[in-house]
């Protein structure tokens, strides 16, 4: 066999060892017989052994007892913070090798195919609550590598909160439901939790992030992931470069709308879930491309910014985002518990040619994970559960503890000895032994905080700036709402002078929308946390107006606009109905990769004009347009006339106008739009600027309507027309 043929069989071999190593650990129940957990056939699961018929259950009812016990211990602790999440499994591949950068052998090796398992996950939230809220999405990867586990653990926002770990308590208890009554659930809106933000001036730019369209996305699959840390790679020479990654989705980066979002946790809570399930069944597997931002050492203090503060960007215009390869999900887990629920991600999870930096939130995690993984998963062998436990063998003098599942060998668990050969053996660095980098320190023991970390506002400021008039508009009306939840009016007026800090018409409109005035000055001191290190006399000095250029990376108007893979369109019909008309429509969204979901008044079949019986999927009791990217309404003159007069179908219309989407209708169907409070509003000649404008397709030619209808679908919202057409729905 040539050398090149043998290396693609060890490849497809590879790809495969993470599925061939959780099948021995998968069971199938079909055909099988019913067993104990010890595989003792069972006679009867239905009755519980009693002293006659109506007598007492016998304790010696082992079969009860085990069926019992196992479903009272059913439920394990859930996670402290991404409580309520969502797995898959996929790959990732490399474009090209990158020897120069690290030696991590994933990253060297572009023939390989690494098996990784992603969890995405609201944060907040417990995991009975909805997956709309406006949160901070987190966003897992475990790669299973040739050289162990890396576990890229991040969020779809790139900074953080806080900038050491020592305030994550403090942050977590603050948003959580309030400890004296739990409520509210899954909700920022709140006195505690904005009580602390108006006290921490650090967390002024994520709050920025918080209240934009990145904390409500359209999907896991249309939105970004960060590693939210500065990391290390180290190559072969032991040189070193800061990393920042980025994982961004070739569907581009799309949200819903706030009132959207409500409704939908309303109508499908376990949207974004049911999402994920559904592409991946379907063939339309999620994709993301890896990158990462390189800087050099040498370039550790060229910014205005601290590359070891979790709170800030490194901007692309700065340091631009390099592709190194790409990430498909392509198939669901098998169980939930067993997959989604018992992965174990840790942040220390890394690999030769990876390593930390002292980036204060991140030494902190590091703590973190281990100890919140021994109580969630009863002990200190979670890494022997299936999905836990990497494809290369894993050696060690560990032994014991709650839930071993390995049987070790030999008399020796220790080492040095003599007795065992000295094994397991350490691994020298040129063989592949992990080495930390030998960064030189020289320092005192404080508890501190460097003065590089103090600006708190000049990033905020920027992410506001660079948003497109829609979205600082969402930002606004975001903050407006939160704010307006919370009772204590101080707490209130704090945030106003601290939002006057970030962008004063931002604080303007907010404090309007409160019935509060902007104060002259912010409250002093602003940093009420008093850092060890001291609080800057005077922040006002620190708005240089050399940081407030723009950011086109930062603003979701910039997005992915060129495709409608997997969007969801509703088709309302009744009997009736033009067959031309619809099935136009509907195979052109089909060939685009989307989906088309006939919405009729009833479920079961309605009878075309041709007389051709049309499948519908949703009645308008279970669906709503919410749950829908388009929406289209094909001819027919009976057709029409149930649509004008069925009222849900037009709330469906105005709903899916209010939040903005893409509407098309056959000019025989006109009359339905006329009922709606939108159509008399929109200009009389829809020429193709009119479409890319406002979104709505009117047409007599339904090949020409269902090429310009596909385009406006692509540009996902028309955010423009938000406020000046608004609508009642």
């Amino acid at each position: 066999m040539k050398k090149k043929e043998l290396k693609s069989v060890q490849i497809e071999q590879i790809t495969n060892e993470k599925v061939n190593a959780l099948r021995p650990h998968t069971a199938d129940a079909a055909g099988q017989e019913m067993t104990t957990d010890q595989g003792v056939k069972i006679n009867d699961d239905q009755n519980s052994l009693r002293s006659g018929d109506r007598g007492a259950t016998l304790l010696e009812d082992f079969i009860l007892r085990e069926k019992i016990m196992h479903f009272d211990h059913e439920r394990i602790p859930e996670r402290v913070v991404h409580a309520r999440g969502s797995g898959a499994h996929g790959v990732f591949k490399l474009y090209k090798p990158l020897p120069d950068l690290t030696k991590a052998g994933f990253l060297n090796d572009a023939l390989i195919e690494t098996p990784v398992f992603v969890r995405f996950s609201t944060v907040a939230g417990s995991r009975g609550s909805t997956d709309l809220a406006r949160d901070v999405r987190g966003f897992a990867v475990k790669f299973y590598t040739q050289e162990g586990n890396f576990d890229l653990v991040g969020n779809n926002m790139p900074v953080f909160f806080i900038q050491d770990a020592m305030k994550f308590p403090d942050l977590v208890h603050a948003v959580k439901p309030e400890p004296h009554n739990e409520i509210p659930q899954a909700a920022s809106a709140h006195d505690t939790f904005w009580d602390f933000i108006s006290l921490m001036p650090e967390s002024a730019h994520m709050i920025m992030w918080l209240m934009s369209d990145r904390a409500i996305p359209r999907s896991y699959r249309m939105m970004e992931g960060f590693g939210v840390h500065t990391f290390r790679f180290i190559n072969s020479k032991g040189e070193s470069n800061f990393i920042k990654f980025h994982w961004k989705p070739l569907l581009g980066v799309h949200s819903v709308a706030w009132d959207e979002a409500q409704n939908i946790s309303g109508k499908d809570p376990d949207f974004h879930r049911r999402d994920l399930w559904d592409a991946i069944e379907s063939g339309a597997f999620p994709e993301w491309e890896l990158g990462v931002q390189v800087i050099p050492e040498a370039d550790e203090f060229k910014f205005d910014f601290d590359l070891l503060d979790s709170t800030k960007i490194v901007p692309e215009e700065l340091v631009p985002v390099q592709p190194i390869g790409k990430m498909t999900l392509n198939r669901n887990p098998d169980n939930f518990f067993a997959e989604t629920e018992q992965v174990a991600f840790h942040i220390g999870n890394i690999v030769p040619g990876i390593d930390f930096t002292n980036d204060p939130l991140l030494q902190g995690r590091l703590f973190s994970y281990t100890d919140t993984q021994l109580i969630r998963l009863g002990g200190p062998n979670f890494h022997e559960i299936p999905i836990n436990r990497p494809i290369c063998p894993s050696h060690n003098n560990q032994r014991d503890g709650f839930m071993r599942q390995r049987i070790d060998k030999g008399r020796t668990s220790y080492g040095p000895n003599s007795l065992g050969n000295n094994d397991p053996i350490q691994v020298s660095e040129t063989d592949g032994g992990f080495k930390s980098y030998q960064e030189r320190i020289d320092a005192r023991k404080v508890r501190a905080r460097s003065e590089s970390f103090r600006d708190h506002f000049s990033q905020a400021r920027l992410f506001f700036r660079s948003q497109s008039e829609p979205e600082k508009n969402h930002i606004i009306d975001a903050f407006s709402f939160e704010l307006g939840k919370v009772k204590t009016v101080s707490v209130r007026q704090r945030m106003i002078g601290l939002l006057s800090l970030i962008d004063k018409g931002l604080a303007a409109e907010v404090a309007f929308a409160l019935g509060l005035q902007v104060p002259q000055e912010a409250e002093k001191p602003i940093n009420k946390s008093i850092p060890a290190d001291g609080d800057p006399s005077d922040y006002e000095s620190i708005q240089v107006e050399g940081k407030t250029k723009k950011s086109e990376a930062l603003s979701m108007k910039n997005t992915i606009k060129d495709t409608i893979k997997s969007r969801k369109v509703a088709i309302l019909a009744a009997d009736g109905v033009d067959a031309t008309s619809l099935k136009t429509i509907m195979e052109a969204v089909l060939v685009e990769g989307g989906i088309a979901h006939v919405i009729a008044p009833k479920l079961g079949q309605i009878k075309a004009s041709d007389k051709t019986n049309i499948s519908v999927e949703e009645s308008f009791l279970t669906a709503s347009s919410v749950l829908y990217d388009a929406v289209y309404v094909p001819g027919g003159k009976n057709s029409v006339a149930t649509l004008e007069a069925e009222a849900n179908a037009i709330h469906f219309l105005n709903e899916a106008f209010k939040h903005c989407k893409a509407i098309a209708a056959d000019l025989g169907a006109s009359q339905v739009l006329e009922a709606t409070y939108f159509f008399h509003k929109l200009p009389q000649e829809f020429s193709e600027k009119t479409v890319l404008e406002e979104g709505i397709v009117i047409e007599k030619d339904i090949k020409a309507l269902s090429k310009k209808f596909i385009k406006a679908i692509a540009q996902h919202r028309f955010w423009e027309r938000e406020k000046p057409r608004q609508v009642p729905a």
